[in-house]
């Protein structure tokens, strides 16, 4: 059905779920799974006739069985028809082209975000240079709200990441601290617990809440714990404010992880029914990662890209108020280089913002990776341009629990202050009225002394 000749070859792709994986960047863990491309050359065909393919044979053609997947099934049964007139007239490389025109503008994206699929948002993104990625991704503005508001143009939130290898409050507290003097946190006070028990995560809840409440933080906390430990805690009346899981993009990756769409869904109603945003209702996190279905051995010959855009439509159906690609995280079997970290976080900021989510990135590498520091940098501040709606802060970039490298406090206020972006609204004014930071956005001179002060002898003792 799909074939392009080049220099008298003919290149031939039996299925819209190979011609996808073939078009696909380079990258390790396509080739793990032995759907790449076998040559450049193959690549090239590749793309030149996914460029060619209609939107419409998207919905003609499911790349996992719609009676197999309920992943397929809520990608389906959720298109918006109406709203896919638009664009349904288009091919994938006329969609490239469209979404390139300054004339489509964030309100006409915005009126797109239930007319495409992930598969298509995946495939547009496989013939896009890296500056198309941006380009498109910047003029997407995705808003959620709980006791701020994160995801307004020219404001950059981070999530503050104070994990500890035994769950130590001091030590927590010690990161934590440390992270609102720097003005990290507005996007959330995430923890990923050691242990995952309900008693263990239940006293770190309470210490950020207790700390939050103590000081009037305007941010919301969130323990990054098992969906049924949190679904617990939330039953039992817990100040839960956020509910976390990682998610992947076909049914059976997600059973992988102990998860279902009504698992997921009856968390967030639980979680919803505790009321405790100020601002909005926005009560799910979810993290997401290249390669997770192929590690899982759930990708269903679907290539890794493809599979992490497909995760996307999960998280949409509930309304997160983050959403977050690990980019880095799974290690070099799925992305080997800092080349290929770049292209996916690129790849994977574009399509969730396309799609209509609040996305962040967590900027990263595992120690063995072909990566380093200035491979971060080089990408923090393309996704500062691109938009992002979050990235992570940890206590010198070396997450200290999880055992790879990230972004620290510092790097946020390198982003905020060469792209003149400032924190979460609100987040700012408790951080100007605090004076740990002036009007310019650079620290204050005593201000985090001040609260340092303050802080000392309830949470360090």
């Amino acid at each position: 059905m799909y074939q392009h000749t080049i220099l008298g070859k003919v290149y031939r792709f039996d299925s819209l779920r190979e011609l996808l994986a073939k078009a696909s960047p380079h990258r390790t863990g396509d080739v793990l799974a032995g759907l790449s491309a076998g040559s450049y050359e193959e690549r090239v065909a590749a793309q030149i006739t996914l460029a060619d393919v209609l939107l419409t044979d998207f919905l003609n053609e499911a790349v996992i069985p719609y009676e197999e997947d309920e992943v397929t099934r809520l990608i389906i049964d959720t298109h918006d028809a109406e709203a896919f007139k638009l664009i349904s007239s288009l091919t994938v490389g006329g969609l490239r082209d469209w979404l390139l025109l300054d004339e489509t503008d964030t309100l006409i994206l915005k009126s797109i975000e239930n007319a495409l699929t992930p598969e298509m948002a995946a495939a547009v993104s496989k013939i896009m240079r890296n500056q198309d990625l941006i380009a498109v991704a910047k003029k997407c503005e995705v808003v959620t709200k709980f006791r701020n508001t994160i995801g307004l143009k020219g404001h950059f939130a981070t999530r503050l990441q104070p994990n500890h290898p035994t769950d130590d409050p001091r030590g927590i507290a010690a990161s934590l601290i440390e992270g609102l003097l720097y003005g990290s946190g507005d996007a959330c006070i995430g923890i990923n617990p050691a242990t995952d028990s309900p008693a263990a995560v239940l006293k770190i809840v309470m210490l950020i809440d207790q700390l939050r409440e103590q000081f009037e933080i305007p941010t919301q906390s969130c323990v990054l714990s098992h969906i049924t430990t949190t679904l617990e805690l939330v039953n039992k009346g817990a100040p839960i404010d956020l509910c976390f899981q990682s998610i992947a993009g076909t049914q059976k990756a997600n059973a992988s992880f102990g998860i279902s769409l009504s698992l997921l869904d009856e968390a967030y109603q639980a979680t919803l029914s505790l009321n405790r945003g100020t601002m909005g209702n926005n009560v799910m996190y979810f993290e997401t990662g290249q390669g997770s279905c192929l590690s899982a051995n759930a990708h269903y010959g679907v290539d890794q890209q493809t599979c992490e855009a497909r995760a996307y439509a999960v998280a949409k159906k509930f309304k997160p108020l983050l959403v977050n690609s690990v980019v880095g995280f799974i290690g070099p079997e799925y992305l080997y280089d800092g080349k290929q970290i770049t292209r996916a976080a690129l790849e994977d900021h574009f399509c969730g913002k396309l799609l209509g989510l609040p996305m962040g990135v967590d900027i990263c590498y595992t120690n063995h990776a072909e990566a380093d520091q200035d491979d971060m940098d080089n990408l923090l501040t393309l996704l500062g341009v691109a938009g992002c709606n979050f990235i992570m802060g940890i206590p010198g970039s070396d997450d200290i629990m999880l055992n790879y490298q990230s972004t620290s406090f510092h790097d946020a206020l390198y982003l905020r202050k060469v792209l003149g972006l400032k924190p979460a609204p609100e987040f700012e004014a408790w951080l100007l009225r605090q004076g740990i930071m002036d009007e310019n956005g650079n620290p204050a001179k005593g201000g985090p002394e001040a609260l340092l002060n303050k802080t000392n002898s309830l949470w360090l003792k």
